[in-house]
Protein backbone atom coordinates (compact mmCIF):
# COMPACT_ATOMS: atom_id res chain seq x y z
CA UNK A 1 0.00 0.00 0.00
CA UNK A 2 1.49 3.57 -0.93
CA UNK A 3 1.89 5.99 1.51
CA UNK A 4 1.04 9.88 0.31
CA UNK A 5 4.09 12.20 1.44
CA UNK A 6 2.74 15.08 0.29
CA UNK A 7 -1.05 16.46 0.49
CA UNK A 8 -2.04 17.47 -3.39
CA UNK A 9 -3.06 21.05 -3.59
CA UNK A 10 -6.25 21.70 -5.57
CA UNK A 11 -5.91 23.48 -8.53
CA UNK A 12 -7.31 27.27 -7.98
CA UNK A 13 -10.78 28.20 -8.68
CA UNK A 14 -10.25 30.34 -11.69
CA UNK A 15 -14.45 32.04 -10.95
CA UNK A 16 -13.03 32.63 -7.36
CA UNK A 17 -9.84 34.41 -8.21
CA UNK A 18 -11.90 36.71 -10.75
CA UNK A 19 -14.52 37.36 -7.66
CA UNK A 20 -11.43 38.66 -5.93
CA UNK A 21 -9.68 40.88 -8.17
CA UNK A 22 -13.33 42.09 -8.74
CA UNK A 23 -13.53 42.47 -4.69
CA UNK A 24 -9.85 44.50 -4.79
CA UNK A 25 -11.05 46.59 -7.99
CA UNK A 26 -14.36 47.64 -5.62
CA UNK A 27 -12.44 48.24 -2.91
CA UNK A 28 -10.44 50.69 -5.07
CA UNK A 29 -13.74 52.41 -6.32
CA UNK A 30 -14.77 52.56 -3.01
CA UNK A 31 -11.77 54.56 -1.94
CA UNK A 32 -12.12 56.97 -4.75
CA UNK A 33 -15.77 57.51 -4.16
CA UNK A 34 -14.70 58.92 -0.55
CA UNK A 35 -11.85 61.02 -1.46
CA UNK A 36 -14.75 62.43 -4.04
CA UNK A 37 -17.15 62.76 -1.50
CA UNK A 38 -14.48 64.61 0.80
CA UNK A 39 -14.33 67.23 -1.59
CA UNK A 40 -17.44 67.93 -3.45
CA UNK A 41 -18.99 71.20 -2.13
CA UNK A 42 -21.72 71.32 -4.61
CA UNK A 43 -24.90 69.71 -2.70
CA UNK A 44 -25.65 67.50 -5.78
CA UNK A 45 -22.62 66.65 -6.31
CA UNK A 46 -22.51 65.84 -2.21
CA UNK A 47 -25.77 63.56 -3.47
CA UNK A 48 -24.33 62.30 -5.96
CA UNK A 49 -21.26 60.65 -4.36
CA UNK A 50 -23.39 59.57 -1.51
CA UNK A 51 -25.22 57.29 -3.97
CA UNK A 52 -21.76 55.91 -5.73
CA UNK A 53 -20.89 55.30 -2.13
CA UNK A 54 -24.10 53.38 -1.56
CA UNK A 55 -23.89 51.24 -5.13
CA UNK A 56 -20.36 50.36 -4.64
CA UNK A 57 -20.79 49.31 -1.22
CA UNK A 58 -23.51 47.11 -2.54
CA UNK A 59 -21.32 45.66 -5.49
CA UNK A 60 -19.17 44.93 -2.78
CA UNK A 61 -21.44 42.76 -0.04
CA UNK A 62 -21.96 40.59 -3.04
CA UNK A 63 -18.37 39.81 -4.30
CA UNK A 64 -18.25 38.96 -0.50
CA UNK A 65 -21.48 36.99 -0.10
CA UNK A 66 -20.17 35.16 -3.62
CA UNK A 67 -16.74 34.41 -2.42
CA UNK A 68 -18.20 33.02 0.73
CA UNK A 69 -20.89 30.72 -1.07
CA UNK A 70 -18.04 29.49 -3.63
CA UNK A 71 -15.06 29.14 -0.92
CA UNK A 72 -15.95 29.00 2.67
CA UNK A 73 -12.73 28.82 3.47
CA UNK A 74 -12.06 32.23 1.80
CA UNK A 75 -14.52 33.96 4.25
CA UNK A 76 -10.95 33.88 6.90
CA UNK A 77 -8.61 35.89 4.17
CA UNK A 78 -11.65 38.23 3.84
CA UNK A 79 -12.09 39.48 7.29
CA UNK A 80 -8.27 39.87 6.76
CA UNK A 81 -8.09 41.95 3.43
CA UNK A 82 -11.55 44.01 3.43
CA UNK A 83 -11.24 46.99 5.39
CA UNK A 84 -13.84 49.62 5.63
CA UNK A 85 -13.20 52.97 5.22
Amino acid sequence: MKTLLFARKNAPDPELESLKAELSAAQADLQQAYRLFNQALDPELVESCVYQISAVKARCNYLIRSIKERSPSAAAELREDVTWI
